[in-house]
């Protein structure tokens, strides 16, 4: 055992934090995937388990493999990606699966696996941004200059993954815009871009609507969340009305929360679960509270919240720009990912089809959470690096020695 801890390096408290999600996954994901297997006969319940456990399993390995990196390899890493990710996500558009109808084009299969390239991208485009403003940070940033170098690789991937995750694509431009504002971008240029950003929103719905075939019912999907999220007031005799405006998933996990009480109905007793969709990723927090009650998810949200301290703590211990800002950029959007799931479950946020880091289902969602967290252990294990070392990188001679 003390072989096996000499190996791992960083803040060993992010790592018991890892350990501590994965083991407490277990039971919530295998009680919510009865769902998928007497509800809609898909598989078993030992299967969906194993398969969580595999998942994890190679999350540990990613984990434990990128942390072994030194962290200035990320820097170049991100430009090297980019146009990688941007031919993904082409792809996906072209190649996604499209479920009841609809364009949710998010997923595309590789050797089997289905994969969400949108995750991806989003962690690819933080390192870059990370990069581009730990090399401008002692120098004055034009603001020309700042739209070829940053924000039209930002435009681009954010525009191919709007048309199928506008939620995926609202926390990265948030989360980018919060690295900016972090890393001193200027706040009349970041005032800028996000108006430009609400514009190119507002198009892109008026182009949707002239052209419902081009992408079928996203936009409407938006609206009915947004509605359902906002019903109508309710008057005397109209309770039945404004009942049906409300959203379903949200319904079905208001009684599952209201139901778990202080100490819940116990483990795997969960009836909701047999009626809530995506049960076992995106609504799970509501299954743990009806299962493990107040104090269920009282503690998930505990653990959380030591998770970003610990985020913290190592952004304090960084001596390099680069590391600040990309603990900053790939470490914040885990807990954002978070609060929003944990937000939508107990009807405080629009539906948005955001899982919980480490405790849903989900292999995207895990291994992506998972090279972040082996990111940010990578940088609390680095005490020797220097600005210098991390700039000067070519991304070339990464690709080189990587090779």
């Amino acid at each position: 055992m003390k072989t096996i801890f000499q190996h791992i390096k960083g803040d060993k408290t992010i790592w018991a934090i890892v350990a501590i999600l994965a083991i407490l996954s277990f039971m919530p994901v295998y009680s919510a995937s009865t769902n998928l297997v007497y509800v809609k006969g898909l598989g078993s319940t030992s299967y969906y388990l194993m398969k969580h456990l595999v998942l994890l399993i190679m999350g540990f390995a990613i984990i434990y493999g990128v942390h072994k990196i030194p962290y200035r390899y990320f820097s170049g890493g991100s430009v090297l990606l980019l146009p990688v990710v941007i031919i993904l996500l082409i792809f996906t558009l072209m190649q996604g699966t499209v479920k009841g109808g609809a364009n949710a084009s998010r997923w595309i299969k590789i050797a089997g696996v289905g994969f969400q390239t949108s995750t991806l991208a989003g962690l690819v485009l933080m390192v870059y941004v990370a990069r581009y403003l730990a090399r401008n940070k002692e120098k004055q940033i034009k603001f020309k200059e700042s739209i070829w170098q940053l924000w039209l690789p930002v435009s681009i991937i954010l525009m191919l993954i709007l048309p199928a995750n506008f939620s995926t694509t609202a926390i990265i431009f948030v989360m980018i815009l919060t690295i900016t504002f972090i890393g001193g971008y200027p706040l009349k240029y970041i005032g800028f871009i996000l108006g430009t950003g609400i514009v190119a929103l507002s198009i892109f719905i008026l182009i949707a609507k002239a052209f419902p075939d081009a992408m079928p019912n996203r936009v409407q999907t938006w609206e009915n969340r947004i509605s359902g999220f906002f019903p109508a007031d309710e008057v005397e005799g109209s309770n039945e009305k404004t009942s049906n405006k409300e959203n379903y998933q949200v319904q079905k996990a208001k009684i599952a929360i209201a139901t778990g009480g202080i100490i819940g109905v116990g483990p795997g007793k969960s009836v909701q679960k047999n009626f809530l969709y995506a049960s076992e990723s995106d609504f799970i927090f509501a299954i743990i509270v009806e299962e493990y009650g107040l104090i269920g998810g009282l503690l998930i949200i505990l653990i959380y919240f030591v998770l970003l301290f610990r985020i913290f703590v190592v952004i304090r211990k960084t001596t390099t720009i680069f590391g600040t800002l990309l603990v900053v950029g790939v470490g914040l959007p885990i807990i954002f990912q978070a609060t929003i799931n944990m937000a939508v479950a107990t009807n405080l946020f629009p539906v948005t089809g955001q899982t919980l880091p480490l405790l849903s289902s989900g292999g995207t969602s895990i291994w992506m959470t998972c090279f972040a967290l082996g990111m940010i252990l990578s940088v609390s294990a680095s005490k020797e690096q220097t600005e210098e070392d991390i700039l000067d990188d070519n991304p070339l001679d990464i690709l080189h020695e990587t090779i």
